[in-house]
C-alpha cells in the first residue's frame, strides 16, 4: 500500500528531514491504496465527532475539524493499525530520524483521523509531545489558494515563530504523506477558504525507546 522511497533517494532525504524538520513523501501512498483508504476513511467518518474550540492559554490556536481518536480506530480498522505497524516504514523513520523510532503506547494519539470540510475548518499553531509525525493525505484541496496547507518554521518551536519570516507553506495532493519533527516544530493547518475542498489526513505518532509520556497534548480534547 505504501510506495516507499527508493534507497537511493533515502540518503538525500534524510539530509533533507535533519535540516528542515520536515520532508514531503509525495505518492506515498499507492494509487489502489489511497482507494481502498478513502473507503476506510468515510466509513470511519460516520463515528468521528465535531470539535470547535480554543486550546487553553492559546487564543489565536483555534480547532476546528471532525475528529476520530486512535483508540477507536484500532477497534474499527485492522487495516489502518497494521499500516502504522509496516516494518518497512518504521525502518525508514528510523533512518531519516537518526535513531531508533518505536509506535507510540498511547491508544488515543497513536493513529487518527482528521476531517476538515468547513470553510474556516483549521488545525491552529502547535507542537506535538512526540517526536514524529507522518500524516498521509486522502483527500486535499487541489489548489493552494482553497486553503488546507501545512505551516511550520524549521527550527522554531515558538508558536509566534509562525508569523514571522522564515516560516514555509507546504501543499499537499491525495496520496501524499509528510514526515514532521513535530515537537520541536511549530505548525498549523491553514484554515480551508470555501465550501467544497476536503481534507482528511491521517496522522501518525511515533517515539523513541524511553520516550511514552505525554505533557502537553490536546489529544483529550480532540479525539476522546
Amino acid at each position: 500500500m505504501f510506495s516507499l522511497p527508493a534507497p537511493s533517494r533515502s540518503e538525500s532525504l534524510r539530509r533533507q528531514f535533519s535540516a528542515d524538520s520536515y520532508v514531503a513523501l509525495p505518492g506515498l501512498i499507492s494509487p489502489a491504496g489511497l482507494v481502498t483508504l478513502k473507503g476506510e476513511a468515510y466509513r470511519l467518518e460516520a463515528d468521528a465527532v465535531r470539535r470547535d474550540f480554543r486550546m487553553p492559554c492559546m487564543a489565536d490556536s483555534p480547532r476546528h475539524m471532525t475528529t476520530l481518536g486512535g483508540h477507536k480506530i484500532a477497534h474499527a480498522s485492522p487495516l489502518i493499525t497494521a499500516l502504522y505497524e509496516d516494518r518497512d516504514l518504521v525502518r525508514l523513520l528510523s533512518l531519516f530520524l537518526g535513531e531508533k523510532v518505536v509506535a507510540v503506547h498511547d491508544p488515543v494519539e497513536r493513529h487518527v483521523l482528521n476531517v476538515m470540510h468547513r470553510p474556516g475548518d483549521t488545525h491552529g499553531a502547535h507542537t506535538d509531545d512526540y517526536p514524529l509525525a507522518l500524516v498521509l493525505f486522502l483527500e486535499a484541496p487541489s489548489h493552494p489558494a482553497d486553503g488546507g496547507l501545512l505551516e511550520f518554521h524549521p527550527g522554531r518551536r515558538d508558536l509566534h515563530a509562525l508569523d514571522a519570516p522564515g516560516a514555509r507553506r507546504a501543499h499537499h495532493l491525495p496520496g501524499d504523506g509528510y514526515l514532521l519533527r513535530s515537537d520541536l516544530t511549530a505548525h498549523r493547518v491553514t484554515p480551508l477558504r470555501r465550501l467544497g475542498p476536503r481534507r482528511t489526513v491521517l496522522n501518525f505518532a511515533y517515539t523513541t525507546p524511553g520516550r511514552q509520556g505525554a505533557t502537553t497534548s490536546s489529544a483529550s480534547l480532540l479525539y476522546s
